[in-house]
């Protein structure tokens, strides 16, 4: 679980740091200024939040956590969706971003789920 665990801790980070360029290339304007704060927010939240899980000392400790990565990455999964139907950034970027995640939300979603099944024992 440890290695599955510091993947996917990478994997969070990776896309917090490829949308804070890839949007930071985009010049100012109001159009962008709330999105990039608000996925800015989001992302790196998804990310910080899936490492202090896996640091839980139980399992109520590990939800709680869990919970909040959950609904932090459908915040970022939502903001990505806007700047795609705004044509912020290329289609193929904005492909490999959604795609990346959508998957952390499933997998995370996953294991909240997982988690609450066992609290519930």
């Amino acid at each position: 679980m440890n290695d599955y665990n510091q993947i996917f801790s990478k994997r969070t980070k990776t896309l917090t740091i490829t949308i804070i360029n890839e949007l930071s290339e985009i010049p100012y304007s109001d159009k962008i200024s709330n999105i990039r704060k608000q996925i800015f927010r989001s992302v790196s939240s998804t990310a910080s939040n899936y490492r202090a899980m896996c640091r839980a000392r139980s399992t109520k400790e590990k939800y709680s956590k869990i919970c909040i990565v959950v609904e932090e990455a459908d915040e970022t999964l939502f903001w990505l969706e806007l700047i795609d139907e705004l044509h912020l950034l290329k289609k193929d970027k904005m492909e490999y971003l959604i795609n990346e995640a959508s998957e952390i939300l499933k997998a995370t979603s996953a294991y909240k789920k997982k988690l609450g099944e066992e609290l519930k024992r």
